[in-house]
């Protein structure tokens, strides 16, 4: 049996995780929140990696509150940059396999087709920039790393746009969504089930590799397919990103291509409307069970 160590184990990919190992008997998951193990402190990381026997760690830990990174820099690089060589480094030392996740929002361009891992970044953002680093940074101390960067996560955990519009649509009669910046919704179930899957299969699996749902759409087509699901009375309407200031920028194309991580671990990866769909009844069996 192999021991996963799952470092910000309470975000959206490390609750989905912890859910999803039940079905991968082959592994035990130790989930650690920054309670247990504050990655930002290098002794501790180290103090906990010699207290426990592990053979791989995943990181789901980040700041991701790309608006508030603006202000708040120090705090980005710490948790998204400085923290991953924590990791890296002694996951290097102790020949732990090392998996860390990064964001679509390192391209930002005008290219308007779906990028490839070798595409060249021009991160607009603390948050962007900071998570490129981060992905440097973990190359530089542990070359035989698995990064995965993936797009506009939302999951049955914790807060995200799936949710926002569902109590924004329950509250309002009228809505605005940008719906000139285009990418893929990705569930995070489904970035949970693929990396266990990819990890049952073979383990020590290094570089670069795109992981988000199929399809292609605007925040305005995520938002109409969930009220159109719930058949949510509020009348949404489009806006450019100019008539929505915000204090990051935000890619207007940051769609991935995924044939990489599709071909090396033959991956069928679910259209971002049925995963939409899976997450929106499992809400709706949550709300019944508590009710």
């Amino acid at each position: 049996m192999k021991t996963i160590l799952v470092t910000g184990a309470n975000g959206q990919i490390g609750r989905e995780l912890q859910e999803a190992v039940i079905n991968y008997p082959d592994f035990e998951m130790i989930a650690a929140d920054r309670a247990l193990l504050d990655i930002t402190e290098e002794n501790a990381v180290k103090a906990y990696f010699d207290d426990h026997q592990i053979d791989i760690c995943i990181n789901c830990a980040a700041y991701t509150a790309v608006d508030k990174a603006e202000e708040n820099s120090e705090q980005a690089y710490l948790i998204n940059k400085t923290a991953v060589g924590h990791l890296a480094s002694i996951c290097k030392e102790k020949n732990i396999q090392f998996i860390h996740f990064s964001t679509d929002y390192v391209y930002h361009n005008n290219q308007n087709y779906p990028f490839k891992e070798e595409d060249k970044t021009a991160p607009k953002s603390i948050y962007a920039q900071s998570k490129l680093e981060g992905e440097q940074v973990a190359f530089a101390k542990h070359p035989e790393c698995m990064i995965i960067r993936t797009s506009w996560v939302y999951s049955y955990y914790g807060h995200n746009f799936v949710k926002t519009m569902l109590r924004l649509g329950a509250e309002r009669n009228k809505l605005n969504v940008v719906f000139d910046q285009i990418g893929t919704p990705t569930y995070a179930y489904d970035i949970a089930h693929a990396l266990l899957e990819i990890l049952s299969k073979k383990q020590n699996i290094t570089g670069l590799y795109h992981y988000s749902n199929e399809g292609v759409c605007s925040w305005y087509d995520f938002a109409a397919a969930i009220f159109e699901i719930k058949r949510l009375a509020c009348q949404l309407a489009p806006i450019e990103s100019k008539n929505y200031p915000t204090p990051a920028k935000r890619p207007p194309f940051s769609v991935l291509n995924k044939e990489k991580i599709k071909t090396s671990f033959q991956l069928n990866i679910p259209h971002w409307r049925a995963s939409l769909l899976h997450c929106l009844e499992r809400l709706s069996i949550g709300e019944e069970s508590q009710s």
